[in-house]
């Protein structure tokens, strides 16, 4: 990218700061200014949401039809694919900006769809109201009779701050991040201060890891500023392993430079001149994001030497990882970094002490380095301003599971856990009932309806038994058995720990076994008698405390949180699953009755052709019934029965 006017402004920008000027003149903005998207351009654009999750519901087709619409109208047309805005559950998504006129998003756009939406929007000049989603805010003129789409749930009670620019610009292209202020912080950092008054700036604006661990990034800054050493090194934290979390992957695809400024900032506060971004290679689309961005910005004079005349100097790397989960752990992930197995090593020293290649080393995740940024460029008081006593600021969540509005949210430290669920996300699927939330991943633990109205903060998960994490938010409803879930989440943690030390290796699998044993059918062993069920279940906690309390990392210390929380708030369904062999969800299949009741059943036999055991007995035009001891409960009885004949006892 070959942009003389973007380069000059950063330039002034920079020298601007050398002298106590303003922060940007109006011409500097004017020289960015076609490319913002409150104005538009001279031709229409379109707008594609074509992150992984657009993809999957179809985003190409959509842009693939957009391209033919020009093609075969002759209309000069800008189409630009953007990152998710977030609504996943409305993909794919397509934003139409006229010239003039505010941008108008619609949802679950076709590729049948998309000609009749720019015939309308661009010929006529007047939005179809079908599938319409809203228009944006803006200085341009507004749509008669088109919401805001800042009205609409899912966008009104969001704080983005660091979602802000996913989904509205183009992640592609520097000039838009520039447009939008982008990297003015990291010219503020240079000229305005020296590395620990940047510390001391994100230190006291209260902002924690959102990794998981919650600890203040400003402290853990300062650990490694204040280690002597003739190299320093900043990783990124993208490895994202969590299932149900897809936070950083959104942001990363979405708004690739915010993650760059913000590590640059945080190598310029340790005195870092390397910094390493670890990714999963499972995020193609991420990795291809990023090193458009690094290409960019090094030809800016953002990356590199002497960076925007300042005498720092950074390298950026971008390290691809095999997807193991305990590389997550920052320890492990520097062992990878340095070609060898992820495994976790004990700890002092800190990595901040003695880190990659055993010099200092600081580790943050995507969504902290997200927010340094503009708490850089707006002040500690403005970040601070937000959120609750301990937890300042705002948290990015992954909606998913049995909700209506699946996708990405950005709330305010301190919102309430049923306005995310009832009011953003639109309550549960179906209108089923409420059972629980599942939040912070493997290492998190299950919330229950009593604690609905709990405020969501560092502090507060965890007087519910869970922790933040990484921001995953997995909602299940009245259908989900609770046992199973700790059983998922365990079943992971077992196939996923690195074997390094025995509490966690042997612990886990334990402790899977014990459920294994408690949702399999009586009398296939000895061992799934009722009186080993029973014992097993007395010493899960016990067994819990030992793999927390002896385990050699992180993630083996919170491993049995899933079950612990589980058996916290759902004793009843464990003892449903041992002394009475029933599972009320009817999720476990080898604890599912299946029986025919006979005033319904007519003797069809299709039933009896269907059952892959010959499980079921009976002759034609005669009521059948099912021998217990051959059924496997795989349900196909029931899907092919047409009279209601089959039900579950």
């Amino acid at each position: 990218m070959k942009d003389a006017a973007n380069v000059n402004l950063l330039r002034e920008l920079s020298h601007e700061y050398q002298c106590g000027g303003a922060v940007a003149t109006p011409e500097m903005i004017e020289a960015a200014a076609k490319y913002r998207y409150e104005t538009g351009a001279d031709a229409p654009r379109i707008l594609v949401g074509a992150a992984t999750c657009g993809l999957s519901a179809g985003a190409d087709k959509v842009l693939e039809a957009a391209e033919k619409y020009a093609a075969d109208t002759g209309t000069e047309i800008d189409i630009i694919q953007v990152g998710c805005i977030g609504l996943c559950a409305e993909e794919p998504i397509m934003d139409v900006h006229i010239p003039g006129k505010r941008r108008v998003s619609f949802k679950q756009v076709t590729p049948e769809a998309v000609p009749g939406i720019l015939s309308s929007m661009i010929e006529k000049n007047e939005p179809v109201r079908e599938n319409l989603l809203g228009q944006f805010d803006g200085k341009a003129e507004a749509w008669d009779g088109v919401p805001g789409i800042t009205e609409h749930p899912f966008f009104a009670r969001q704080t983005r701050w660091v979602l802000e620019n996913c989904g509205i610009i183009d992640p592609a292209s520097i000039n838009e991040y520039l447009a939008a202020g982008g990297y003015k912080a990291l010219a503020k950092a240079l000229h305005t201060k020296v590395p620990s008054e940047v510390c001391d700036e994100v230190e006291e604006s209260g902002l924690r890891g959102r990794g998981g661990g919650g600890f203040k990034t400003g402290v853990k800054w300062k650990f490694a500023l204040n280690t002597p050493s003739d190299q320093k090194y900043i990783i990124c934290n993208a490895d994202e392993g969590d299932p149900g979390a897809f936070m950083d992957r959104a942001i990363i695809e979405g708004d690739p430079h915010r993650l760059l400024e913000g590590l640059a900032i945080g190598a310029y506060a340790i005195g870092a001149s390397k910094a390493y971004i670890y990714i999963r290679a499972e995020y193609p689309l991420a990795i291809e994001r990023l090193k458009t961005a690094i290409a960019q910005a090094e030809e800016c004079g953002l990356i590199g030497d002497n960076i925007l005349d300042s005498g720092f100097n950074l390298r950026i790397v971008v390290k691809m990882g095999a997807g193991a989960f305990v590389c997550g752990e920052e320890t492990a992930l520097i062992h990878s970094i340095e070609g060898k197995r992820g495994m976790p090593r004990p700890r002092p020293p800190f990595p901040a002490v003695s880190g990659l290649f055993g010099k200092p080393s600081i580790i943050n995740n995507v969504e902290t380095l997200a927010n340094v940024p503009a708490i850089v460029a707006k002040g500690k008081e403005w970040f601070s301003s937000l959120g609750t006593d301990g937890s300042k600021g705002t948290k990015v969540f992954a909606l998913s599971g049995k909700i209506k509005r699946t996708g990405l949210v950005e709330v305010a430290m301190g919102t309430k856990l049923r306005e995310i669920i009832f009011d953003i996300g639109g309550g549960i699927e179906h209108d089923n009932k409420y059972k629980a939330v599942q939040i912070g991943g493997p290492s998190g633990g299950c919330i229950p309806e009593q604690h609905l109205d709990i405020e969501i903060d560092y502090e507060s998960l965890k007087t519910v038994g869970a922790m933040m994490g990484s921001g995953g938010l997995v909602v299940m409803d009245e259908y989900t058995c609770m046992v199973d879930v700790a059983k998922f989440f365990m079943d992971f943690i077992q196939r996923e720990s690195c074997g390094k030390c025995i509490p966690c290796r042997e612990g886990t699998k334990q402790m899977l076994a014990i459920l294994e044993d408690i949702t399999s059918k009586q009398g296939k062993s000895e061992t799934h008698s009722p009186l080993k069920r029973m014992k097993g279940v007395l010493h899960l906690n016990r067994l819990a405390e030992v793999i927390k309390e002896t385990s050699l990392c992180g993630l083996g210390q919170t491993a049995p949180n899933p079950v612990l929380s589980t058996l916290r708030w759902f004793r009843d369904e464990y003892d449903a699953h041992i002394y009475e062999r029933k599972c009320a969800a009817g999720v476990c299949k080898e604890l599912i009755t299946y029986q025919i009741e006979e005033d319904k059943c007519v003797g069809c036999t299709v039933c009896a052709r269907k059952c892959p055991t010959g499980a079921i007995k009976g002759t034609k035009k005669a009521p059948h019934y099912i021998v217990e001891d051959k059924c496997i409960g795989c349900g196909a009885c029931m899907e092919a029965c047409r009279f209601g004949a089959v039900v579950i006892r």
